[in-house]
């Protein structure tokens, strides 16, 4: 990849931040750009999608900082803001209804997706498919067979590095699975604790959401792997910890982390 990786951040845990503050702090903090939750309860709400998403670019741009993705719904309004202000991605995920069950779950949401061309075509945005845990598609071959065929110009996978180590995958596995697709890729870290003990009659388990070195996820191995194969798009660290109080603090060391990661691919650490 020539020059720097791009990183970005989901700003979801500062919704109470004016523009302004929310600005300062992520420029602050020294990433490239945000991936902004246009979504009930933030700066800007999807109805606000076609006249706000522009001046919100703007606004962020005085810091320094562009709006690569937003975390949003797929209607017209949103796909027409994103596209009067530049952002190039809307973010979804899928929704696997245990009555339906996963296949017909998962024909729907290809059919739905399917119904998205148009807009894409007409507004030059693509949404990207993340997986997640729980009643979602959760992992990269999921994605794979969810989107498999559709065109990538439109319709791409948000490879999850925390939800794919959840499901047990691989990272350079789950890359390599949904390489065709790849929209972008998520940094976030977790693991699996049990919270009751051996004299239970069933082991129960919870995720806990941490920082970069400390999870299931191996990010040295994802920047070895995307130095590798050339990656041209962005990074975006989600700011997901179980300890939100310390997402600050957190979210500055897990860049530090991740930025030293593909300086030390860049001087030849995969070799």
């Amino acid at each position: 990849m020539e020059g720097k990786q791009l990183f970005s951040v989901f700003t979801k845990p500062w919704r109470e931040l004016t523009v302004s503050e929310l600005g300062a702090k992520i420029s602050g903090f020294g990433f490239d750009g945000i991936e902004f939750p246009l979504r009930a309860g933030y700066q800007l709400e999807p109805e606000q999608a076609e006249r706000g998403l522009p001046v919100l670019a703007e606004q962020l741009k005085e810091y320094g900082l562009n709006i690569f993705s937003v975390a949003s719904e797929t209607s017209e309004r949103v796909f027409a803001g994103c596209a009067a202000a530049g952002v190039p991605l809307i973010r979804i995920m899928t929704d696997i209804d245990p009555a339906e069950g996963y296949m017909a779950s998962v024909e729907r949401t290809r059919r739905k997706l399917e119904s998205l061309l148009p807009l894409c075509e007409k507004y030059g945005v693509k949404v990207g498919v993340q997986q997640h845990y729980g009643n979602c598609v959760a992992d990269s071959a999921g994605l794979l067979h969810l989107l498999a065929g559709l065109p990538p110009s439109c319709l791409g996978a948000v490879w999850d590095a925390a939800h794919d180590a959840l499901a047990g995958q691989q990272p350079e596995f789950g890359l390599d699975i949904v390489w065709s697709q790849l929209a972008m890729v998520n940094l976030k870290n977790a693991y699996y604790y049990r919270t009751n003990g051996p004299e239970a009659g069933i082991a129960e388990w919870k995720r806990y959401f941490t920082t970069g070195p400390h999870g299931l996820a191996s990010w040295p191995r994802i920047a070895d792997y995307l130095k590798k194969r050339n990656y041209q798009g962005v990074v975006c660290l989600t700011a997901e910890y179980e300890a939100q109080h310390l997402v600050d603090s957190y979210i500055v060391r897990d860049l530090a982390y991740a930025q030293s990661l593909f300086a030390a691919a860049d001087a030849g650490g995969f070799s």
